[in-house]
């Protein structure tokens, strides 16, 4: 997360799907699944990919260098990092 630019959390990852500026969502594996569906979805009419994390949202928090949980994440830019071509 050192470079590019994302969106932490439920809301602000369904505002930029509706917006359109969502590249790429990651969701964390505990996610509830109503949630979850409502993510996939609005990720659908975007035709942005999902990525399902493996692990929990404590995990993914800290993945992201933050020392709270994540529960869902939308990458708006990359910046110099691979993320996005790795997922297509």
């Amino acid at each position: 997360m050192k470079s590019g630019k994302s969106s932490l959390g439920y809301k602000s990852t369904l505002k930029t799907l509706r917006s359109g500026k969502a590249k790429l969502i990651i969701i964390s594996g505990n996610t509830p699944p109503l949630r979850k569906s409502e993510i996939e979805y609005y990720a659908m009419l975007a035709k942005t990919s999902v990525h399902h994390y493996n692990g929990n949202n404590i995990e993914l928090g800290t993945a992201c260098g933050k020392y709270f949980r994540v529960g869902t994440l939308s990458v708006l830019d990359a910046g110099d990092s691979d993320i996005l071509k790795t997922e297509n």
